[in-house]
């Protein structure tokens, strides 16, 4: 396996481990000296790849985010509440979707995570240019949200019910 090959297996081993992999652990897996997987990672963190050196092994150094998928239902008036209920309690909306009967599932990113973008979202599509993607399917629709643990999601998930937006499957 060429080195550069083995730098993107070797990140992506690091990424997906539960826990911090020791190099020498990971020059068994790659059938190389310990030497070669320490330079091949800072051959990484050079191009910018978030991997940190710990004292159990390398980790990777972004946070993982968990996503869910939630069915929601609102009228216009509701749609910076539910937003602003989602980004408070520490989600990122990161789309909106719908499922049309003819269309297919329709789709556009948002990446709204904070109250500014909130703000600035409400504005500019009640300003009239455009209607919201969910008045196509009578105000059904859905958001993939990320969040930063399963118990973020999982209270996200109890204030939309609780406000009577969550639509259960």
């Amino acid at each position: 396996m060429k080195g550069e090959e083995r730098r993107e297996k070797l990140a992506e081993k690091i990424r997906e481990a539960e826990r911090p992999c020791p190099a020498g652990t990971l020059a068994e897996a790659f059938g190389v000296s310990r030497q070669v997987i320490v330079q091949d990672v800072a051959v990484l963190r050079a191009k910018g790849i978030p991997v940190a050196a710990t004292v159990r092994g390398y980790v990777w150094a972004e946070k993982r985010r968990c996503s869910r998928v939630f069915k929601v239902n609102h009228t216009d008036g509701e749609i910076g509440d539910e937003l602003a209920l989602i980004v408070n309690e520490g989600g990122t909306v990161e789309d909106v979707f719908v499922k049309h009967r003819v269309y297919g599932t329709l789709s556009a990113p948002l990446g709204i995570s904070d109250s500014v973008q909130v703000s600035e979202f409400v504005r500019s599509i009640t300003a009239g240019n455009s209607r919201p993607l969910k008045n196509v399917t009578d105000g059904f629709h859905y958001h993939t949200v990320s969040a930063e643990s399963e118990e973020r999601l999982q209270k996200i998930r109890s204030a939309l019910k609780v406000r009577g937006y969550l639509v259960e499957e």
